[in-house]
């Protein structure tokens, strides 16, 4: 009993002496207590990833956001709205055109006459977005929906310098566009293969979002060759990387890097039931984004190779349907009648699996390896016929059909209109009792397709109520011309005349 009572006494005796020693150790130096600050995070080298080679890095941000936020830019693109708008579409000539026009085009209504000085003061837009210097000479890429419809854009690096930037070309297919500043020396951020990208593997989204500029998250690869139906271009060419990185509104034509600080992709869209980030963004892959800016710098518009079949993506489901054992792939489900592929070889019902050794999985695979290529390139196809492998090569064609490359046009005036034209031959001058015309084949960034709803396939028969017979005299006529311009003409296959406006400054 005596030494139950001691032995509890003792450890009494040690927690007290304990307790004073502790309170009296936090309550030295006028009561403050001590807190140890560690210069540098413990973990800092003990989380490590492998890189494409195989070698272990470790995951460090610090280091990859420093090399990387030199080279992306802030964007600031204005839109002047006139209340005077020149894109009215009409088979009859609208009022507002008599005005716009002046009254040597038309009847006198000298009564009607409006007044349009309060244009003068024109309300503006201001949007907001990112771009990634890609040249030390002052290119940068950004996306077309960044630049689209701008009336003025001003860049300003990551060191606050701001420059006036010119649109070199645009590419709504991919949602991709090219500037240009007067600026030498630039940082620039290097573009790697996306192809070697794997799902996991962490990226950093670097941008503007929601007007704070030179921001960086951080996330994984979420996902390759996702299509999202966001681009509205007729030939939309969507494989985007899905990346759990948050990216907002202002993020767009943002830089979207791996570890190393190579560029993989341009952010460019995210999927979100409230416009803001919930967990899934979408970038334009750096494989695509160098064929595009080496096409706009060399060519002023872009040289899409094309297999010319309707494709699609093999599930459960429609193997079953099918009776295809296989369920990954690309299912060619028809031919165009002069496409590459039926030159080629390739039949309906042909599995393509690899384009040069790419795998290819899905639909929007398929397009974006292909987007890569110019008419005229060959590139090798394997396919799965009736469950024995083939391999075929293929001359991709344009979309007419051909292998020809559009040439650039030198004539400034053809950059203002933002068109590819050619004089329409007699046999089709002959079926619309024409004697001459002009066909709109292609139609760029610029005053056509930023002013009016002008489609592909217009054929040019007057300007401002004169006859035109050739590509030549058409340009010859916009050359020096100021002010407003009306373009008249038909379309092949859609009864009526039509009238487009706009002006040329």
């Amino acid at each position: 009993m005596k030494k139950s009572l001691i032995f509890s006494s003792l450890v009494a005796l040690f927690v007290s002496v304990t307790t004073i020693g502790t309170f009296q150790y936090f309550d030295t130096d006028q009561n403050k207590i001590t807190i140890q600050h560690v210069d540098s995070t413990p973990s800092k080298n003990a989380i490590f990833t492998l890189e494409n080679n195989g070698n272990a890095i470790p995951v460090d941000f610090n280091e990859t956001a420093e090399s990387v936020l030199d080279g992306v830019v802030h964007i600031k693109s204005s839109h002047l709205y006139s209340g005077n708008s020149l894109d009215y579409q009409s088979q009859n000539i609208p009022e507002p055109f008599r005005d716009f026009f002046g009254d040597q085009f038309f009847s006198p209504r000298k009564q009607h006459k409006r007044n349009y000085n309060h244009l003068k003061k024109s309300p503006t837009r201001v949007g907001s977005g990112s771009g990634v210097i890609i040249s030390k000479e002052g290119y940068i890429v950004t996306n077309n929906h960044v630049v689209a419809e701008a009336d003025d854009l001003e860049v300003t690096l990551h060191d606050n310098r701001t420059y006036k930037a010119r649109v070199i070309g645009t590419d709504p297919s991919t949602d991709l566009a090219l500037l240009q500043i007067k600026a030498k020396n630039l940082p620039t951020v290097p573009i790697t293969d996306s192809d070697h990208v794997n799902i996991g593997q962490w990226v950093l989204a670097v941008g503007n979002p929601m007007g704070l500029n030179s921001t960086v998250t951080a996330g994984i690869v979420s996902a390759k060759g996702r299509n999202i139906n966001i681009l509205k271009d007729k030939y939309a060419i969507e494989n985007f990387i899905q990346t759990d990185a948050a990216i907002n509104p202002g993020n767009s034509g943002g830089a979207l890097v791996d570890l190393n600080g190579g560029l993989v992709g341009i952010n460019t869209a995210i999927s979100s039931p409230t416009g803001v980030f919930a967990g899934y963004g979408f970038a334009v892959p750096s494989n695509i984004v160098s064929k595009v800016i080496k096409d706009l710098m060399e060519y002023g518009v872009v040289q899409r190779g094309v297999l010319g079949v309707m494709i699609r993506t093999i599930d459960g489901n429609f193997a079953k349907e099918k009776g295809i054992e296989l369920t990954r792939g690309v299912y060619v489900d028809s031919l165009l009648e002069n496409s590459a592929a039926r030159k080629a070889g390739i039949e309906v019902g042909d599995i393509i699996q690899l384009v040069n050794n790419v795998e290819i999985k899905s639909s929007p695979e398929l397009q974006g390896v292909i987007a890569r290529y110019r008419p005229g390139e060959k590139v090798k196809i394997k396919i799965d016929r009736n469950g024995k492998e083939k391999e075929i090569s293929v001359i991709l064609n344009n979309r007419e059909g051909n292998t020809t490359m559009n040439d650039k046009d030198t004539r400034a005036v053809i950059k203002v209109l933002g068109v590819k034209l050619e004089t329409i031959d007699s046999k089709l001058a002959a079926n619309y009792e024409l004697d001459g015309g002009v066909k709109v084949n292609r139609i760029y960034s610029g005053k056509i397709q930023k002013y009016t709803q002008m489609r592909e396939g217009f054929i040019i028969t007057k300007v401002n109520g004169k006859e035109v017979k050739s590509k030549d005299q058409l340009l010859d006529m916009l050359e020096k011309k100021e002010g407003g311009v009306m373009l008249e003409g038909i379309y092949e296959e859609i009864p009526g005349e039509y009238f487009y406006a706009f002006g040329m400054s």
